[in-house]
């Protein structure tokens, strides 16, 4: 049975009886009273404040100190309303670097914590007194069934600190394992109600505890170890005034060791015995701490990563954000000029020819373009319908007739008789399309057809929604913008020529999606690449990763090509013309469909 009991009912204790005998007997100086140190008093105060959550009392006060008055660990003096834990549970901190206050301190000093939980489950759940003229073996064994009886009570309201729990059992067991006060069939029954009981309140494991089981059932035998678990489950459910109860357990517990023990036989190192089945459960339950340890730490740590991997995503996205910004300010200038992919003007590089005014044709193109997309953003009205007991709306006959056979019927009427409908229009999206047209030396067939798709699709999105905006830039290896994303229709069609080289599709891509808001969700989008795809693979790689950031926020796009040999650019869809002249066509298509997609 165990050294030291954790609840302790006098105030003195033998040590102190002893000092004052000395100064009535020899006139010796008086004894002065144990004190913490200033430090630990700081500790303990601090420790008097978690002790509240921790057990819902707030009468308590905790003492921290340098060796305890009981000889044990900790204890809880009920009559003095006071806990008391042994400073040297904290080693190696020092007093000024442990601060109780803080919740999540109790992490740098789990097993002080774990022997603090357990006084604390005392001090909540130890409320029934022993009555006066108790028999104290009895008494000693309702103590002994109160260790995992307190413990598995606190788990109920707070199950996070099982884990302290697991740790104080490592502190409070062994020492008592190790130097018990009883011997013989009575210390294994105690050893079995320290470690046993704790797992059949969940606080070990029962894999954990498997080799005190096995010892304890063969010192034991079946029989007795089948009834002292009986007797400790039925303590368990004791509640915590019941001191009639647990005495009556207590009772029970030392009359079945009574029957039972002059038969068993006591192996001669029954101690060393229990100390080293003990001794294993201790260190199976420290391994499967330092592993859910490990594991939760590195799930903090992938967590961390992950939360880092998160930020830099964020700050690069931010990052590209801003360049984009930069970019679409520099290619839609006032001036018209060409820019370089840093922004500096490139005038010399320049594909713009000229002006001209549109023909007839491409003006009757973009009426119909236009009525096309009037059509596609059409919704049509949605309808709420709402019933009441009173007008406005449409009389219902048949909930009429009901509403007052219930009112003849004496029942409170339910019915609702009147039906009235609300019609509302719903708003028609706005389009974004954005063109990007290679004007390297291998795409000068292009050259016209997209310059008169250009404007047919930016005068047909200024005559559908004044909300609707446009943009078309041409791109080699520098950016040059064709028409701007503006409100206006363009009075004339500008035209251009296609002699550069490389290619800066990436950054063309940014200055579009910038400029119309192509990622945003709200409008029929759509962006036109109007390339033969003959890229290096830097170049390549920029441009899918744009494609792929539009798609996935949900906008269309298209790559149109001119000649069998041009390439594909993945996450795009393809669309070969074998005649430029059907551009315009192919383009108004795709942004019909794109608008009429749009909800």
């Amino acid at each position: 049975m165990s050294a030291h009991h954790h609840v302790q009912s006098p105030a003195t204790t033998p040590d102190d009886d002893a000092d004052l005998a000395r100064w009535d007997d020899d006139g010796a100086p008086p004894a002065q009273p144990r004190s913490s140190p200033a430090a630990w008093l700081r500790v303990g105060a601090e420790l008097g404040d978690r002790l509240v959550a921790l057990s819902g009392r707030q009468d308590l006060l905790v003492t921290c100190r340098p060796g305890t008055r009981s000889g044990a660990p900790a204890a809880f003096f009920p009559t003095l309303g006071e806990v008391e834990i042994d400073a040297r549970l904290f080693a190696p901190l020092k007093p000024h670097e442990i601060h109780p206050r803080i919740v999540g301190d109790e992490e740098r000093y789990p097993a002080a914590w774990g022997v603090f939980v357990h006084e604390a489950a005392h001090a909540a759940h130890s409320i029934w007194t022993q009555p006066a003229g108790a028999d104290p073996r009895v008494v000693e064994a309702a103590l002994l069934l109160e260790e995992s009886r307190v413990e598995g009570a606190h788990l109920v309201t707070r199950p996070t600190d099982r884990t302290y729990l697991r740790t104080s059992a490592r502190t409070l067991v062994m020492p008592d394992i190790a130097h018990p006060t009883l011997q013989g069939i009575e210390h294994a029954a105690g050893v079995a109600a320290l470690v046993l009981g704790r797992r059949d309140v969940g606080i070990l494991d029962a894999g954990e505890t498997r080799a005190v089981a096995d010892l304890c059932e063969k010192v034991l035998g079946a029989d007795l170890l089948a009834t002292l678990t009986r007797i400790w489950t039925a303590a368990h459910q004791c509640a915590d005034h019941d001191a009639t109860t647990m005495l009556t357990h207590g009772q029970e517990w030392c009359d079945a060791l009574d029957t039972a023990a002059p038969a068993l036989p006591v192996p001669e190192n029954l101690t060393d015995l229990l100390s080293g089945a003990v001794g294993v459960v201790m260190d199976s339950t420290a391994a499967t701490d330092a592993a859910d340890l490990a594991a939760q730490d590195a799930a903090a740590n992938a967590m961390a990563s992950r939360s880092k991997s998160q930020a830099q995503d964020r700050a690069q996205r931010a990052g590209q954000r801003r360049k984009a910004a930069a970019t679409a300010k520099s290619v839609f200038n006032t001036r018209g000029t060409t820019v370089n992919p840093d922004g500096t003007p490139a005038p010399r590089s320049n594909p713009v020819t000229g002006t001209r005014r549109p023909t007839a044709a491409e003006q009757s193109a973009a009426a119909r373009l236009s009525r096309a997309l009037r059509a596609a953003a059409y919704r049509e009205r949605t309808e709420e319908r709402t019933t009441s007991p009173t007008p406005p709306g449409r009389l219902n006959m048949r909930a009429a007739l009901a509403r007052d056979a219930q009112r003849a019927a004496g029942s409170v009427p339910t019915a609702e008789p009147f039906t009235h409908t609300r019609r509302r229009n719903s708003p028609t999206p706005p389009l974004r399309v954005g063109i990007a047209v290679d004007v390297s030396g291998s795409m000068r067939a292009a050259c016209a057809p997209v310059a008169s798709a250009a404007w047919i699709v930016a005068r047909a999105a200024a005559l559908t929604d004044p909300d609707s905006l446009t943009a078309t830039i041409a791109y080699d290896q520098h950016l040059t913008a064709l028409t701007r994303p503006t409100h206006r229709a363009p009075e004339r069609v500008t035209t251009f020529d296609a002699t550069g080289g490389h290619h800066n599709l990436g950054d063309a891509i940014d200055a579009l999606d910038h400029g119309l808001e192509l990622s945003r969700p709200g409008a029929g989008r759509l962006l036109v690449i109007v390339t033969d795809a003959r890229y290096v693979s830097d170049e390549t790689a920029q441009a899918v990763t744009r494609v792929k950031q539009l798609t996935t926020a949900g906008c269309a796009v298209l790559q149109l090509t001119l000649t069998a040999e041009s390439r594909h650019l993945p996450g795009t869809t393809l669309l070969h013309l074998p005649r430029p002249s059907s551009a315009p066509a192919a383009i108004a298509t795709a942004a019909t469909d794109a608008i009429r997609r749009t909800r």
